[in-house]
């Protein structure tokens, strides 16, 4: 007898069903534990669900509406200090432009299932949409600082939820030995479009206005609202529940906000404020570890959570989390470290640090769709794994690298080196979160794998930054207690500079020459910290490699979903 197979993401059984005909039967899903997690029935909503359009066409129109919001994360870094300037602000004040959207972008994201199981995914995904769009028009007009912070919250809340969402349609779209294939579309939008984000934004800015980084997202907000629209339809086994039906978990979604908001503040502030020496910082740090372990063990006993910290109870949702959190820290960090040496140290232009940065996005870009071929023959924990090795051997290859010498052609190697590996961790990471969990929990975990890579991206940013700024004192007062008048090789040194500087007819030759080279030991010391940094960078990927084998085996030749007739 010919039967259907349903698009289950575990191992199935067929089991008879008494209250139906001899010839119907129900398909039980089962978790790795061997729970059951899921049935279905001929014809029931969790059988063998297709959408009506192309599933390439709507992994293009969902990529096409998370591009635009990670871009947004990125795009607007290098324009701080021109907005500042027009609108009459501190550079610290012009930071809250960043630190307002990455918080309610944040509060958003885990709570992306949640949310959909109130709204529906397509109208909560054209609900973001619009939002995302209509409120960066308001802050590419905004007069005043203050319209546009307000502008930036509500654009993180609209955009929060488009990552989650476009990977959730994804996993529901198409079936488990197809969804490689599919993330790496995705991969695109998360992974590439942060590097090339401060290259596109420096050269809007640059040869335009700051406002056209926030106002080119028009047009391409209005293509998605219509093409989302269109195409994409709620699976008929998504659940949605009534207000009246679902009571509202304030207590949770309190704890929920503050936590992520008081931590986002202190990751984005930390450094510029002192960290644990400002008492501002250390006051938000306090309330935000209450309220975050308080939200874990609320959501334990809730009845109805608006956080489903349970799913964290599979083996492979929590290492794959874990291997998210390091891909956001690891990429962002490397992203922000690069152009800044070259900026910084070896006076690069944005553009031309930006260049450094285009040609490994360009290389993973080929690469995704590679990787997703392979997951569909390959282990998702080897891929993983050979990842983290290719990245740990990069990190530490830059350790030797990185110098005051170093030229265009050698940068753009090493970011080659170290940026295209990740393409081997984020496709079989993100596939390896749904293995095992029942298809309706697609939302929610969507919405906490894209969470804990940006709260990663914010975490490796602030490290990076807090690392750099701390050992740079280190080997600054190193090289100090050599470059002083005791020093025989430093006197030989400064006398040599000034009298190279009197015969070109410097003034002050002396006082220019002892300036000189107080600065060339500054970057030296600058040089050192970086290399510090890849060496902590390279150690924390090692580790990775270790935990990656944690991960759950899923042989990607076994059918992941059988049924048997009997």
């Amino acid at each position: 007898m010919g039967t259907r197979e349903p698009l289950l993401s575990t191992e199935s059984r067929a089991i008879p069903n008494p209250a139906a005909s001899r010839l119907e039967f129900m398909a039980t899903d089962l978790d790795d534990s061997g729970n059951t997690v899921a049935v279905a029935t001929p014809g029931s909503s969790l059988w063998a669900w297709k959408p009506k359009a192309n599933p390439w066409l709507i992994a293009f129109v969902v990529s096409l509406a998370a591009f635009m919001e990670v871009l947004d994360t990125s795009i607007a870094n290098v324009a701080l200090p021109h907005i500042a300037g027009n609108m009459g602000a501190t550079s610290e004040e012009s930071t809250w432009v960043l630190t307002s959207y990455l918080v309610s972008n944040a509060i958003v994201l885990p709570i992306t299932g949640w949310l959909v199981s109130l709204v529906g995914r397509k109208r909560f995904f054209l609900i973001c949409i619009s939002l995302f769009t209509l409120s960066s028009l308001f802050c590419g007009v905004a007069p005043t600082l203050a319209v546009l912070l307000i502008s930036r919250v509500i654009q993180g809340v609209g955009g929060g939820g488009l990552q989650p969402l476009a990977q959730a349609v994804l996993a529901d779209t198409f079936p488990p030995e197809k969804r490689g294939l599919a993330f790496s579309v995705y991969g695109v939008t998360a992974v590439v479009a942060p590097s090339i984000g401060p290259t596109l934004g420096g050269w809007i800015t640059d040869n335009y206005s700051w406002r056209w980084i926030f106002l080119m997202n028009l047009p391409v907000g209005i293509l998605a609202l219509f093409l989302v629209l269109t195409f994409i339809e709620d699976p008929p086994f998504l659940k949605r529940r009534t207000l009246q039906e679902s009571k509202i978990d304030y207590v949770g979604f309190g704890f929920l906000a503050i936590g992520i908001a008081f931590l986002q503040i202190v990751l984005d502030k930390g450094q510029e404020d002192d960290w644990f020496g400002s008492n501002f910082i250390l006051t938000l740090s306090i309330g935000s570890v209450i309220c975050l372990v308080s939200l874990v063990i609320w959501e334990l006993y809730v009845k109805e959570p608006i956080l489903d910290v349970r799913l964290f109870k599979n083996v492979n949702f929590a290492t794959s989390s874990l291997m998210m959190f390091m891909v956001g820290a690891a990429s962002f960090s490397t992203t922000v470290l690069m152009p800044q040496f070259l900026q910084n140290l070896m006076g690069y232009t944005a553009e031309s640090a930006g260049l450094v940065l285009s040609a490994a996005a360009v290389i993973l870009l080929i690469e995704l769709p590679l990787v997703g071929q392979l997951t569909s023959r390959i282990q998702a924990r080897y891929l993983i794994a050979f990842g983290w090795a290719a990245v740990t051997m990069a990190m530490f290859f830059s350790t030797h690298r990185i110098d005051l010498q170093i030229s265009f052609a050698s940068a753009t190697w090493l970011r080659i080196a170290q940026y295209p590996p990740m393409g081997f961790i984020f496709i079989p990471s993100t596939m390896m979160a749904y293995f095992g969990l029942p298809r309706e929990k697609s939302s929610a975990v969507a919405g906490f794998i894209n969470f804990v890579r940006n709260m990663g991206s914010s975490v490796g940013t602030s490290a990076v930054t807090t690392i750099l700024a701390r050992r740079a004192q280190v080997h600054q007062a190193m090289l100090a207690s050599h470059t002083n008048l005791g020093n025989p090789a430093f006197r030989d040194s400064a006398a040599s500079l000034t009298d190279q500087l009197r015969r070109a007819g410097v003034d002050q030759p002396q006082i220019q020459a002892y300036s000189r080279l107080y600065q060339t030991m500054k970057n030296q010391a600058a040089t050192l910290s970086y290399i510090d940094t890849f060496w902590m960078l390279g150690i924390a990927a090692a580790v990775m490699f270790l935990m990656s084998f944690l991960l759950k085996n899923n042989n990607p030749r076994v059918p992941q979903a059988r049924v048997l007739a009997h």
